[in-house]
């Protein structure tokens, strides 16, 4: 049977790897993202290629509006309803600021996208899953999610969200035989920093200065690698980092004035 395949956010990054990944086998994938250019680029690419066995249908998307989600799933073709893997991509970090000088606005489309955004397309495919008792649904959350670090206040805690939301997930799903995975990448050198730091090229350029930091690649890898285990293994939870990076230690101000 076809395996079908939502990626959202799949026109760069992790998105765009895990839609190369997924195309080597022989599967329907549903490429969702909001650069619908991107899309119709990266879906010629693999159509035309020798290598890729799969048939793909282009969305465009916007995970923070819920016409938008309802639209997706109301317009999928015959063959591309019963999805059988949710990537839930999609997500952002806006800014580096500490919390009193931050754009509140940059924190709201953190929460809409990060957190709301994944409600959406889970509320919207989950029920399927149910009805077939099958499906895996793959969050990508963030270390940031486990190890806070200063300016990101907000982008952390939406990433936590998404760690519990996924325990949460399978907790309300025991019994049935769908899965549910967080992936949690550490430093990964996408177009990640370049939207954090709104097109500072250089500021972004300037995070993985001297590093070898995790690729697009290797996340696209390990998503496909824990769908691939057999049905009756879940993997709840996997943080990785490049192996340049690691925790920090605690901070301790010196400079504080005593009362």
């Amino acid at each position: 049977m076809t395996k079908v395949v939502l990626i959202t956010g799949a026109s760069s990054g992790f998105g765009e790897a895990t839609a190369r990944k997924f195309a080597q086998e022989d599967c329907n994938l549903i490429l969702a993202a909001r650069s619908l250019d991107k899309l119709t680029a990266l879906a010629k690419e693999l159509d035309s290629s020798t290598s890729t066995r799969c048939r793909t249908h282009i969305t465009a998307l916007d995970v923070t509006q819920q016409s938008s989600v309802d639209a997706l799933i109301a317009t999928l073709p015959d063959e591309f309803r019963k999805i059988d893997v949710l990537v839930n991509n999609a997500g952002l970090a806006l800014g580096l600021e500490p919390a009193h000088q931050v754009n509140f606005s940059d924190w709201e489309t953190m929460v809409d996208t990060n957190i709301k955004g994944l409600l959406r397309m889970t509320r919207a495919v989950l029920p399927g899953m149910v009805e077939r008792n099958s499906g895996h649904i793959i969050n990508i959350g963030s270390t940031a999610g486990n190890w806070p670090y200063p300016g990101g206040n907000t982008y952390g805690g939406t990433k936590a969200f998404v760690q519990n939301f996924s325990r949460g997930l399978r907790a309300d799903l025991l019994g049935k035989r769908i899965r549910v995975t967080c992936i949690e990448p550490g430093m990964s050198e996408t177009n990640f920093s370049n939207v954090r730091f709104k097109g500072d090229e250089a500021r972004a350029d300037k995070v993985y200065e001297g590093t070898q930091p995790l690729s697009a690649e290797d996340v696209a890898d390990i998503i496909h690698w824990v769908n691939a285990m057999p049905a009756h293994v879940n993997i709840n939870t996997l943080e990785v980092m490049p192996t340049c990076q690691t925790w920090s230690g605690l901070a301790v101000s010196r400079t504080m004035e005593q009362e």
